[in-house]
């Protein structure tokens, strides 16, 4: 019998470990930021990426990559199923991804009758050819092509013109009524909601990302990836310029929330490039006995808590933590109570997603609905929304199954919609809104009655 450790044998078996050796060197060299030998980053960054790459293969059902997955938990289920008549004044602000199209459109649906009344649509590709930023824009021609692009909860003003952002790490844009495009802001990476504030601004979030210039203080003394997030608050004008920009990182280590050192501990002790996680930023926009008009509410996912922000003095009024875990919305919903999307993501007893309504006059807090999100299997893992109506009835969103639902004051489920396209394929959901303002429904209607958009 021949002898398996022979010398040629060795010599292999040396080299290769001293190979592999170098080959995650690299590769821990291209996380950690570093910009030196890109000739062989790519490729080696390519091959490492292999099985995540076969594992978006077989989730998408396709080799296309490019391409944004088919959803499936309600592949059996009809579009729409209504349950319960019902008559509001209502419309649902829907941005949703068709798969037929291979592409996003923002839908308004009148909710007296469920019928679709207007469509935003532009020119995905054209709009990405404006982008001038390539610090912070590298990759936008793969990140925002028209087949991946999605609409995030898309902004209706008294015009008719839409403001949204396409994705993670995107532009701002308006387009008009029509779809035409007005303006885009490339200054800043944005993302997650756009609320108007009490002056008829808005807030959205940001991020410093890629450009390393861009970072605050309390990340850039640090050694980190490029790839580290810094989360931040814009303030922004209808017309698109930046009235402020605030880090979350920096007001809560300012006021004293998190240590001085938290950037460098989250990156090199938890290996996290996303350490806050900022979803939803929700605008005070009356004076109550426990906040003032101006102040925000501040979900951060990967803290799991809300934080009560007054930009106005740069304090930290309340850090709420409680019965929840990586939530993704926070709404005012009374003069002392919010409620919070809880995607109730512990390591036990996650079966759904909650509602969790906390009280500012008691300090407690109370689940909403729950036998019924519950029954319905609804469950998101690190997205959703709900809204509470006037009266009490409530909508989720489970955005990445592709599902929402409408629950009446009462708790009866009205109507269940499933973001089907013509072929029965089930697209994305990303943050839709309602809106109860009768007035504005009124001028809208009539704008879409009056409408001489070239289609």
């Amino acid at each position: 019998m021949k002898k398996f450790f022979t010398y040629p044998v060795f010599v292999v078996l040396f080299l290769s470990f001293f190979g592999m050796m170098g080959f995650g060197a690299i590769v821990k060299y291209n996380l950690e930021g570093g910009e030196k030998y890109q000739f062989l980053q790519k490729p080696i960054i390519f091959i490492s990426s292999f099985p995540e790459n076969l594992k978006k293969i077989l989730e998408h059902g396709s080799l296309d990559l490019n391409s944004l997955p088919k959803l499936k938990k309600h592949k059996k289920k009809n579009e729409i199923n209504f349950y319960k008549n019902s008559s509001r004044n209502a419309l649902l602000v829907l941005p949703r991804y068709l798969h037929d199209l291979q592409r996003p459109v923002v839908d308004i649906i009148d909710l007296n009758n469920f019928k679709i009344i207007h469509t935003y649509k532009h020119d995905i590709q054209q709009m990405n050819n404006l982008v001038k930023n390539k610090k912070k824009f590298p990759t936008i021609q793969i990140d925002n092509q028209p087949k991946r692009f999605e609409y995030w909860h898309s902004l209706i003003l008294n015009d008719g013109s839409l403001i949204a952002d396409g994705g993670t790490n995107s532009p701002l844009f308006k387009i008009n009524f029509c779809s035409n495009l007005v303006w885009i802001n490339d200054q800043e990476i944005f993302h997650h909601s756009k609320m108007f504030d009490h002056k008829d601004n808005i807030w959205v979030g940001g991020r410093n990302l890629y450009d390393k210039s861009s970072y605050s203080e309390v990340v850039s003394k640090y050694k980190l990836p490029n790839k580290f997030i810094e989360d931040t608050i814009i303030n922004i004008t209808e017309d698109g310029e930046i009235i402020k920009k605030i880090s979350v990182l920096k007001l809560l280590i300012q006021n004293s929330i998190l240590p001085k050192n938290f950037v460098q501990n989250a990156y090199y002790k938890h290996r996290d490039l996303d350490p806050t996680h900022l979803n939803d930023i929700e605008p005070a926009l009356q004076d109550t006995k426990y906040w003032l008009k101006g102040d925000v509410f501040l979900s951060l996912r990967g803290l799991s808590s809300i934080i009560h922000y007054r930009p106005e003095t740069n304090e930290v009024v309340n850090y709420i933590t409680g019965p929840f875990s990586m939530q993704h919305d926070v709404d005012i919903i009374s003069d002392s109570k919010l409620s919070i999307f809880n995607n109730n993501n512990y390591r036990s007893d996650n079966d759904h997603s909650e509602i969790i309504i906390y009280d500012f006059k008691t300090k407690q807090f109370q689940k909403y609905m729950d036998i019924q999100l519950k029954k319905n299997n609804f469950k998101t893992k690190l997205q959703g929304l709900s809204y509470i109506f006037k009266d009490g009835s409530l909508l989720v969103e489970e955005q990445e199954s592709g599902r929402i639902i409408l629950f009446n004051s009462k708790g009866e489920k009205e109507w269940e919609f499933i973001n089907k396209d013509k072929n029965g394929d089930i697209g994305n959901i990303n943050w839709s809104r309602v809106i109860e303002d009768e007035l504005f429904i009124e001028k809208f209607k009539l704008m879409v009655k009056n409408k001489k958009c070239l289609d």
